[in-house]
C-alpha cells in the first residue's frame, strides 16, 4: 500500500477502509428489512438534521414570544422544555415533528409502524440529552432510536 492509499482509506474511515478489504456490510437499513433507497428507506443524516434545525427553530421561537421576555438562558432551557413536549406529543401521536413532516422523514416502531407514546417519551428524553442521538450503529440509527426500538424512515 503506497502513502496516497493509506491517506485515502484514512479520510474515508473505517468503514471504507474495511469495504475496500473485502468486509461486505450492506446498504444502511438491509438488517432491518428495508429498501436502500426512496420511501420506506433509512432517512438520510441531512434530512434528519434539518428536521432537528426546524424543530428546534421553531421551539426557541415559541420560547421566545410566549415564555420568556427577551432572549436569555432562560430561553434556551425552556426551547428544550418546549421541544421535549413537541416531540412527544407529535411523534407519540402522529409519528413526525412539523420539521420531519418539512423533510419528509417519520418516525416508526420497529414492530408495528407507530410509537406507543411511551416510546416517543424515551426517544425524546434521549434525544434532549443529545450524546445518545450522536451515537450511531451501522444502519445510521442513534442510540436514542435503537433503545426507543424506532427508526426514522423516508417518506
Amino acid at each position: 500500500m503506497d502513502n496516497r492509499q493509506a491517506m485515502g482509506s484514512w479520510l474515508s474511515g473505517p468503514r471504507a477502509a474495511m469495504e475496500d478489504a473485502g468486509a461486505d456490510f450492506g446498504y444502511r437499513g438491509e438488517q432491518l428489512g428495508l429498501p436502500e433507497e426512496g420511501p420506506g428507506s433509512i432517512a438520510r443524516p441531512g434530512r434528519r438534521l434539518g428536521a432537528l434545525a426546524v424543530d428546534w427553530a421553531l421551539c426557541v421561537l415559541i420560547a421566545y414570544g410566549l415564555i420568556t421576555d427577551g432572549y436569555s438562558q432562560a430561553t434556551s432551557n425552556w426551547a428544550l422544555l418546549v421541544f421535549l413536549v413537541l416531540s412527544v406529543l407529535t411523534v407519540g401521536t402522529i409519528g413526525f415533528t412539523p420539521g420531519k413532516r418539512l423533510f419528509g422523514v417519520r418516525v416508526v416502531a420497529l414492530e408495528t409502524g407507530r410509537v406507543h407514546p411511551v416510546r416517543a417519551a424515551l426517544r425524546s428524553v434521549l434525544l434532549c440529552l443529545a450524546i445518545p442521538a450522536l451515537v450511531w450503529d451501522r444502519d445510521g440509527r442513534g442510540l436514542h432510536d435503537r433503545l426507543a426500538r424506532t427508526v426514522e424512515l423516508r417518506v
